[in-house]
């Protein structure tokens, strides 16, 4: 078990102890674990039982509960609470911004056991009436409830990636004479899929994939396996003829508005029993387009992609959190880790004062802060750390700080993160103020979604990308899997208003960086070049960029 998925081991021990009403100091003792576990930089199956106990916040009582965790994967106290708690009411407990004291007050006073039988709770009204509940708060949770509902049996696509690849190799090591390929959501890198989906081009049985733990076949039906991997993956296996695999390849990739496009571009075409893939493109008399871009119609009316970013296109790591504010990782350790990468600057952005649950900065911090930058500039130029901050967007669409000390930042990313509950114009209307702010470069994770856990605010789209164009702001794609925004289906709009996107890692540790992968795979989707990338420019460009008021 990796050190993350212990730590959550303990922060779910600890909810659902809550949940019982067990002793605080205890739920406090197993917080407090999730949050110096999950940040440790060395592995914890590496480390020796009396350097676990050693580790502040630990002790021996936790240290074997770790210990009981990496020997079995199991910890007996955990599945004691599991034992006792119905599976709907656990359930309840990965569900946003609905937490323990409030699901106890449902199971027990209203005997509600499961997802189903709350929202139908919430449609009859049942809640108003208890303790810490209201209209408002029956009518929040309702609209909890119907999102995670509907987004059951999906995935982020950056949690099926790796299990995708293992899946893929295994198909080809079985199936040594196939030709295999990832199809549809998976082959696409769409942001949220349904299933991992393989093709594999090849005659006869194909039983032999499933006679091994690595695939569990549950059904077959002319030429499609349904199955599921070991952690429960839904899998689609499509199988065809080697000599027709390219023309299936093209067809079970395409999403659905892109096929009929295609379909209706190309009437009375045959482009059926091609081989490869490239062939069909061929057929077509059109650029071969990478299956990223293969969503929606637009794309064939655009035709060509030149320069479209790919991940090695990217020169700078901006958005970034230290143990400043929330991060994990100091500001020497950020800067030697992104400078080691190959990487030519760091753009600093820690949480802006009014950001309390994040350890913000204020003002005599900020200083402390600058003096560190300062002295590690003179270390390790060329390579540059630039003084920025991740400024809150307040409820009136100004900016945190005042105006001293805004101008003395080498750029800000101004975002919201309170005060989410807006209708379109209170929301459009407080970015749109943000935007014109002189002191604003970036606009930061503009709808503030949360993929699969949290339905971002509305906001007119397009609106605020005209602002931006007019004020000279970027507009961040925020690359954490979880966020993705802005949404790529926006990015043409930008680049035709000539609004630059900036790749965001929004990385509050080192590791943190590399979900720069994540941004490249979804702004490539909106057909992102590198012309209109931010932080695809060489270091003196974007200090000109960010000069700019």
């Amino acid at each position: 078990m990796t050190n993350k998925e212990i730590a959550k081991s303990f922060q779910y021990l600890g909810e659902i102890m809550e949940l019982h009403g067990e002793n605080p100091f205890k739920i406090k003792s197993y917080q407090n674990a999730y949050l110096t576990l999950r940040k440790l930089p060395t592995p914890l199956s590496e480390m020796s039982e009396e350097e676990v106990a050693a580790i502040k916040g630990v002790g021996t009582a936790i240290a074997g509960k770790i210990r009981e965790l990496l020997a079995s994967g199991e910890m007996s106290t955990l599945k004691k609470y599991q034992d006792m708690t119905p599976p709907g009411v656990q359930e309840m407990l990965h569900i946003p911004g609905f937490g323990p004291k409030k699901i106890q007050v449902i199971w027990k006073e209203l005997g509600v056991e499961s997802v189903g039988e709350l929202l139908y709770a919430c449609n009859e009204n049942r809640l108003v009436e208890l303790k810490g509940f209201g209209q408002k708060t029956q009518e929040d949770l309702k609209q909890k409830l119907e999102y995670f509902q509907k987004n059951q049996g999906k995935y982020l696509y950056a949690d099926l990636e790796n299990e995708a690849g293992e899946l893929l190799d295994f198909v080809g090591q079985q199936m040594p004479n196939a030709k295999v390929s990832l199809v549809g959501e998976i082959r696409r890198k769409t942001n949220i899929v349904e299933k991992i989906e393989i093709l594999v081009g090849q005659e006869g049985d194909l039983s032999t994939l499933f006679e091994k733990d690595k695939l569990l076949l549950n059904d077959r039906k002319d030429g499609v396996f349904i199955a599921r991997s070991p952690n429960e993956t839904p899998v689609v296996i499509y199988q065809c003829q080697a000599s027709e695999f390219g023309s299936k390849l093209f067809r079970h990739t395409a999403g659905q508005g892109f096929m009929e496009a295609f379909v209706k571009k190309f009437p009375g075409v045959d482009f059926r029993g091609l081989g490869e893939e490239n062939q069909v493109f061929e057929k077509a008399s059109l650029p071969y387009l990478v299956p990223e871009l293969r969503e929606q119609a637009w794309v064939l009316e655009k035709g060509s992609f030149e320069n479209l970013l790919e991940e090695n296109h990217i020169k700078g790591v901006v958005h970034a959190h230290t143990t400043y504010s929330d991060g994990i990782n100091t500001l020497r350790e950020m800067a030697h880790f992104v400078r080691d990468k190959g990487y030519q600057y760091l753009g600093l952005t820690d949480h802006s004062k009014s950001a309390f649950y994040a350890n913000g900065l204020k003002e005599d911090r900020l200083l402390e802060q600058w003096k560190e930058v300062d002295a590690l500039n003179l270390e390790l130029a060329p390579f540059k750390i630039y003084k920025g901050i991740e400024s809150d967007i307040l409820s009136d669409g100004s900016l945190d700080y005042e105006n001293d000390i805004l101008q003395q930042f080498d750029f800000i990313i101004a975002s919201i993160h309170s005060n989410l509950r807006m209708d379109l114009d209170k929301a459009t209307n407080r970015l749109l103020r943000a935007v014109e702010n002189p002191y604003t470069k970036i606009l930061g994770h503009p709808t503030g979604r949360l993929l699969l856990a949290r339905k971002g605010y509305p906001i007119d789209h397009k609106k605020v990308i005209e602002a931006c164009a007019a004020n000279g702001v970027s507009i961040e794609l925020n690359a954490n899997p979880y966020r993705l925004d802005m949404d790529w289906e926006w990015i043409q709009y930008a680049l035709e208003k000539g609004v630059f996107i900036s790749i965001n890692p929004d990385a509050h540790s080192t590791g943190g960086v590399h979900d720069i992968h994540f941004g490249v795979l979804s702004a490539r989707k909106g057909g992102l070049t590198t012309e209109k990338c931010l932080t695809c420019l060489e270091r003196a460009d974007f200090e000109l960029f960010i000069a700019k008021k």
